[in-house]
C-alpha cells in the first residue's frame, strides 16, 4: 500500500497502541513509528518486539508526528491531549482508539478548536490481557474498526485514516460519535457488566454451597470470559458511557422481568416463545460472523491425539490453497483426540474443506448441518 504518514507518534504503548504500531511498521504504512509512555521497560520491550522505532518517555517527539495515536487508558487521553495540543504540528491528524466516542470527540474537537483534524477510532479487537507484552501485529486483520468523524471531519484526513485502517488489515466503518456508543452499550459494556453479574450471582450460591463454582465450565465460562477484563479500565469505559449503559441495563432488566413474570405466572408457551425469539436472532450471527470476523462458513473436525495434528489439518488445506480465517479448539480429551471448529470467510472454502479433509480421513462437516 505504501507510505501513508511520515512519523507515526502512539502515546500508551500497551497491547492496542503496541500492535497498531507492529502492524504499521509490518506494512510500512510510516516511515518511522514513535512510542511514548510512562514505562521506560515497557518501551523498551516495545521496541525489542518491533512495535516502534525509537521511544520516549516525554511529549517532545509530538512536535514532529503527522498522526498522534491517543492511546493511553481512556480517562487520561483528554489531558494527554491538552498537553502535546501546543506541540502539535499544524495539521497533524490526531486520532484515538477508546471505547467510547460522544464525550471525548466532543472535548478533543473543542481542545484542538481548528489547529489539528481529530478522527475518533475504535478497534474493535483485544484481548482479557493487557500490555504490550501480548501485542500481536495481526490483532486487527478482518476486524472492524470504527470511524467516527463529525460535519468538521475534512474529507481528505478521513480518507488517510480509512487508508490506515485498510493498511493494518483490518474493515473500516463509518459511524458518528452517538450511534457508536450506543451500539457499543448494547454488544460490548452491557455483556461485561452482565457477565460481572453472574459470576457475582454464582459466587453468592458458591457461599453457601462451595461446589458452585468448582462445577462452573461450559456455558457459564464461555459467558463470563469477559468478566476477567480489568476492572480499573472497564470503570473508566462504564463512566464515560453511562448514560447510554443506563439505557440498555433497564431494556435488560425488562427483559430479564418478563421471563421472570412467565415462569412466576406458569406461563409456558408464553416464556418459550421469548426463548424462541432470541434463539432465532442470535442463530443468524454466525452465519454473517463470528466475534468481529466476517464469517460465512465454519467447519467442524475431529483430530486424533496426536502431536502436530493441528498443524497437519492446516497444512492439508494450505497445499490446497484453502484459507483458515480463524480456528478454535472446541474440546480435548487427553488419549482421545479433540475437536476444532475452522471459519472461512471466502464462499466455498468449507464445503471445500470438508472434501479434502475427508479424503485424507478426517471426519469433518459443516456447522450447523
Amino acid at each position: 500500500m505504501g507510505t501513508i504518514f511520515e512519523q507515526v507518534v502512539i502515546i500508551g504503548v500497551g497491547l492496542i497502541g503496541g500492535s497498531l504500531g507492529m502492524a504499521i511498521r509490518k506494512h510500512r504504512l510510516a516511515k518511522k513509528v514513535v512510542g511514548i509512555d510512562l514505562d521506560p521497560k515497557s518501551l523498551a520491550l516495545a521496541q525489542d518486539l518491533g512495535a516502534v522505532d525509537e521511544w520516549d518517555t516525554g511529549y517532545a517527539p509530538v512536535k514532529d508526528g503527522e498522526l498522534v495515536v491517543l492511546a493511553a487508558p481512556i480517562g487520561a487521553n483528554l489531558s494527554i491531549l491538552e498537553k502535546i495540543s501546543p506541540l502539535l504540528p499544524p495539521q497533524a491528524v490526531v486520532t484515538d482508539v477508546g471505547s467510547t466516542k460522544s464525550e471525548f470527540v466532543a472535548n478533543a474537537e473543542r481542545v484542538l478548536a481548528d489547529k489539528n483534524p481529530f478522527v475518533g477510532g475504535h478497534p474493535m479487537a483485544g484481548a482479557e490481557s493487557s500490555g504490550v507484552g501480548r501485542a500481536d501485529p495481526y490483532l486487527f486483520e478482518n476486524a472492524f474498526y470504527l470511524l467516527t468523524p463529525t460535519e468538521r471531519t475534512a474529507v481528505q484526513v478521513l480518507t488517510r485514516m480509512e487508508a490506515l485502517v485498510k493498511g493494518v488489515g483490518a474493515k473500516p466503518m463509518i459511524m458518528d460519535p452517538m450511534t457508536h456508543d450506543i451500539i457499543a452499550a448494547a454488544i460490548s459494556h452491557l455483556p461485561h457488566l452482565g457477565a460481572a453479574a453472574l459470576v457475582q450471582t454464582a459466587a453468592a450460591v458458591d457461599a453457601e454451597h462451595p461446589t458452585a463454582l468448582a462445577l462452573a465450565a461450559g456455558g457459564f465460562k464461555d459467558t463470563t470470559r469477559i468478566a476477567s477484563g480489568n476492572p480499573g479500565l472497564w470503570k473508566e469505559i462504564c463512566f464515560s458511557n453511562k448514560e447510554q449503559i443506563i439505557r440498555m441495563i433497564d431494556q435488560f432488566a425488562g427483559h430479564l422481568f418478563a421471563m421472570r413474570q412467565a415462569l412466576a405466572a406458569g406461563l409456558e408457551q408464553e416464556f418459550e416463545e421469548q426463548l424462541v425469539g432470541a434463539k432465532a436472532i442470535r442463530d443468524q450471527i454466525p452465519a454473517k460472523m463470528k466475534g468481529y470476523w466476517p464469517f460465512l462458513d465454519e467447519v467442524i473436525v475431529t483430530i486424533p491425539d496426536r502431536p502436530g495434528t493441528i498443524g497437519e489439518v492446516a497444512a492439508i488445506l494450505g497445499a490446497e490453497k484453502i484459507n483458515i480465517d480463524d480456528i478454535e479448539i472446541l474440546r480435548v480429551r487427553e488419549g482421545e483426540g479433540g475437536t476444532l471448529r475452522l471459519g472461512f470467510a471466502k464462499e466455498g472454502s468449507a464445503i471445500r474443506a470438508v472434501e479434502v479433509l475427508k479424503s485424507r480421513g478426517y471426519a469433518a462437516w459443516p456447522r450447523n448441518s
